[in-house]
Formats: C-alpha cells, structure tokens, sequence
C-alpha cells in the first residue's frame, strides 16, 4: 500500500471515474486531506502522548514510495502514480543538461535562477492529475496550501486542476479546508509544511518538534470539529525523519569524484551521473554497509521505483545510493545549508518511508 493510492481510494466514495479504493477507505462526499509534512508514521507512534487527537484514531501506516522525499511524494498524491512513473524522482535530478530542484523549480544550487520556461512544469510531469479527473468528473477540487506555492513550478506540475486558496497560517489553513468542502462532491487537499521544517533544522524528536508535533495535532483536532456531516479528514504524510548520524562528505573526498559527472539527490539518496564504469565499485567499498549502492537498472528491478517509464528513467542516477542507518552523505562547499542540517529523509528505512494513514469519519445527520 503506498501514497499514490490514498486520492484514487477518497475520490472513489465521489463517484471519479476509474478511482479505485484500494485502500478500503470509507465513502464520503466531503473529504479532507491533511497532508503533515514529515510526520512518519514511526515518530507519531513514539511520540502519541504528544498529539492525542492523531493518537486516537485507528492507527495504520502506507509507504511514502522512493526517494521518501516531499517533491516525489506530492507528486504520487497529485497523479496516483509511482515515481518511475510520474517522474519527479526526487529532490534535485537530471532533466537532460539541466539537474532540477523539484520543490523550488529551480536550477539545483541556484535558487534565482527560474526553470519554469525551460523545464515547463506540465511537460516535466505530463501525466493529467487526480485534481483534473476530478474536475472533470464535477467534483469541487481544491489545494489549500501556502500563498507562495500558488504558481510554483510543483503545484503546476503535480496539483494542477484545482481551485488554489492560499494560506498563511494554521488558523486560514484550517478554515480554508473546511470550507473548501461545504459543498456536495468537494475534495480538499491541505498541506501543513512546518513540522518537516522544525525536524530539519532541531531534529526529529526534539523538544521543538515536540511542541510543533502538538500545534499539528491541535490543528487536525479543529478541522475535525468544524467538517459537515458526511464527510471525512483523512491525515498523512510525505515521509518520515532520522536524525544524521555520521556524515560523510563528498566534497572533502577527493575519492569518490573520480568518474562522477554529476551528483544529484540529497543526503540520505544520492544519484551519481557517470562517466566511468568503475564509480560502483569504488563507491560500494568505499560506503561499505552504510549504504545501498545499485546500478540504475538492478534498482529499477529491485522495484525501488515502482514501474518505470521512458520519461522516468534517464532521470535516475546510472548509480543510486540509499543510506542505510542514520549517516548522511553531504556536500560541505556546493550544499553549505542542506549539509548542516539535523533531520534528514529521503532513503529506504522504515523511519522514512511508513507514514501514517489516519482516518476521522464525520457521520450523516
């Protein structure tokens, strides 16, 4: 069971053609869905005194999909596909010349400079949204999300075919949704981005993730309370968190650039654009048991990725590295803020990838 069957398994209860529910979901005609940013599914279980309203309902984890990273998993939300198949393969990848950071739309390690005329986002990710079927199909389809991602290069290209409400806080976040869904037939995607936020910067766990944990259940709770009858508010997440443990530098080994021609990724997964066959090999002595090292093609058959097709796989690195444990591979010189951060994500463990599946279920009057 994985993130992308989570909007085909709601939009089913509404009636979307070809929505299949999967995930044995109940039917309603209103529906919520809450995305948390980084709340996994193994951190709410070992913090649950911390957020009781999440705590209380029916506990039931999917997987988040590979890379367990945001950009990837908003993408299998926004088409109901796997990343070999919507192609949004992680944080930052290659796009023929050009290595895309997927959550700014920008050339990655240059935050000015904006990719959306050259890499346009519904070209990118061609593949029509849930929103759009849903649309199609006379359901109220909306995101509310924050105002600066109304015309991101992400929303245009994942969550495109819905009615943008933008938020600035939790207070319009939670009314937007509710009201989002007043209507029969409405669907309401709403996205919480701070609880990742405090993890990278603190560290899952941490007494400020604690409290932000707590601000987040307070928030589900009100939603919760305010929904009309005959509705659900289904909360998830993109994938969970580890705090780093050793982090190896890139940057500072001169080793394992030999034969790299690009390096893509983030620091629990990495993508490593060859020139050389020997980069493997050097790699997998070198990371040893700290890491999974996999050609491009024994990970596509591994099923990391889900099927893959023409438009995902020259995306993937000719080699992928999946951190195991807790270490990070970092880039000190070309990634000063991402390398010093403390929570990291994105690799195969069951911290990152199981989230959690919560169900609230508002009855009929």
């Amino acid at each position: 069971m994985t993130i992308a069957e989570v909007v085909p398994s709601l939009l089913s209860g509404l009636d979307v053609p070809g929505a299949d529910n999967t995930l044995g979901l109940p039917a309603a005609r209103r529906v919520v869905l809450l995305l948390v940013d980084g709340l996994g599914h193994e951190l709410l279980r070992a913090h649950a005194s911390h957020a009781p309203f999440l705590s209380s309902l029916p506990d039931r984890s999917i997987d988040a999909g590979f890379p367990s990273s945001t950009a990837t998993s908003l993408a299998s939300i926004g088409t109901g596909l796997q990343s070999g198949e919507h192609g949004v393969v992680g944080y930052t990848f290659a796009v023929g010349d050009e290595v895309l950071d997927s959550l700014t739309w920008t050339r990655a390690g240059e935050r000015a400079h904006d990719l959306r005329k050259t890499l346009v986002p519904e070209v990118v990710q061609p593949h029509p949204t849930l929103f759009e079927r849903a649309a199609a199909a006379g359901v109220a389809a909306s995101t509310v999300a924050p105002l600066a991602q109304r015309s991101s290069g992400l929303t245009r290209a994942v969550l495109r075919g819905s009615w943008f409400r933008g938020a600035a806080g939790f207070g319009d976040l939670a009314l937007g949704a509710v009201a989002a869904v007043r209507q029969d037939r409405s669907f309401c995607y709403a996205y919480h981005a701070d609880l990742d936020t405090i993890g990278h910067i603190y560290g899952p766990g941490s007494e400020e993730w604690l409290l932000q944990l707590e601000f987040v259940d307070a928030l589900a709770a009100r939603i919760g309370a305010r929904m009309p009858p005959d509705s659900l508010l289904v909360v998830t997440a993109d994938h969970g968190m580890v705090t780093a443990g050793e982090r190896i530098d890139f940057d500072t080994e001169p080793l394992l650039w030999q034969g790299v021609r690009v390096i893509a990724g983030e620091p629990r997964v990495r993508y490593l654009y060859t020139e050389t066959d020997e980069v493997l090999s050097v790699w997998r002595e070198f990371l040893g048991d700290r890491a999974d090292v996999l050609t491009r093609e024994d990970a596509v058959d591994a099923g990391w990725f889900g099927p893959v097709s023409p438009l995902a796989v020259d995306r993937i690195g000719d080699v992928v590295v999946a951190m195991k444990g807790a270490d990070v591979l970092v880039r000190s010189q070309a990634e000063p803020v991402l390398s010093g951060l403390t929570g990291f994500h994105g690799s195969r463990t069951r911290a990152e990838l199981a989230i959690p599946l919560l169900v609230h279920a508002v009855p009929s009057v």
